[in-house]
């Protein structure tokens, strides 16, 4: 204020409502904090991960009269802080000969899955598991559960294996449902071979990020569950309706089924 609108401390202070005696006040370092700080300097260079609590311990050690709450004061004002260590992420989990961008040459090539959650009226979570031939856009499967082991997304994959014969690949992010060792040690015994996108970018897995966002669009988002039963009941009556009657212009306009039934180099089999 005094130095925009050109006023006086006075009149700054007395429409600010602080007294003159604070705004004049200069913080000096007491004299007998200047060896404190200087001990605390000493130890946090010599031991730059050691926090207020373990460096008051050496400063205890070491003769120093102290309180924790000093010697954390003194620590934040004078910068003595242990900055936290960056959280090492797990690497990705990938063949030393995987393509690193992995594209579908056609139907039962790539395969991906993915997670989504919901609720039901009471409140409790839906686990909801979406799983999408990229090949051809089609909706193979979505189960809906209160919860979901490894052994049990196993258990559905290989029904769909059954159906439409195993993808040479499957797409998912790095989650732990994905990497679980008994998942990927099953996918191995089928010879499907595992691509992971890389952490946060969900943009290397379009396809199903698409699809689970109209999931959410046009059905979890418009309903409210009542049972598990409903939800599976409805869902799946949408993803039936997805597969027979929903567009892609990357498709030509084509549903689907319409588009994997125009591929005359594999038989695709109706998944509805």
């Amino acid at each position: 204020m005094i130095g925009v609108l050109k006023v006086s401390e006075r009149r700054a202070c007395k429409v600010l409502g602080q007294p003159r005696s604070t705004q004049r006040f200069i913080a000096t370092l007491p004299e007998k904090d200047k060896l404190l700080v200087e001990a605390i300097r000493k130890i946090s260079e010599k031991k730059p991960r050691f926090g207020y609590r373990r460096i008051t311990a050496r400063l205890r050690g070491q003769d120093w009269a102290t309180s924790t709450t000093r010697v954390q004061r003194l620590c934040q004002l004078h910068g003595f802080i242990v900055r936290r260590t960056p959280r090492k992420k797990r690497g990705l989990h990938v063949d030393a000969d995987q393509p690193r961008h992995l594209r579908a040459e056609g139907p039962t090539h790539v395969w991906t899955y993915d997670f989504i959650f919901d609720t039901t009226e009471n409140g409790r979570t839906l686990k909801i598991m979406t799983v999408m031939d990229e090949g051809t856009r089609q909706s193979l499967s979505i189960v809906v559960g209160r919860t979901m082991t490894s052994k049990e997304v196993v258990t559905e994959i290989r029904r769909l294996i059954a159906i439409s014969g195993a993808p040479q690949f499957i797409r998912s992010d790095n989650g732990p449902e994905f990497i679980a060792s008994a998942l990927r040690k099953a996918f191995k015994e089928d010879g499907i071979r595992t691509h992971y996108i890389e952490p946060g970018s969900p943009w290397q897995n379009p396809f199903i990020e698409s699809f689970n966002a109209r999931l959410r669009d046009e059905v979890l988002n418009q309903e409210l569950f009542a049972s598990v039963t409903e939800a599976r009941i409805l869902i799946e009556r949408w993803r039936q309706e997805y597969n027979t009657e929903h567009p892609h212009s990357s498709l030509g306009y084509l549903s689907p089924d319409e588009y994997a039934a125009t591929l005359n180099h594999q038989q695709t089999p109706k998944l509805t």
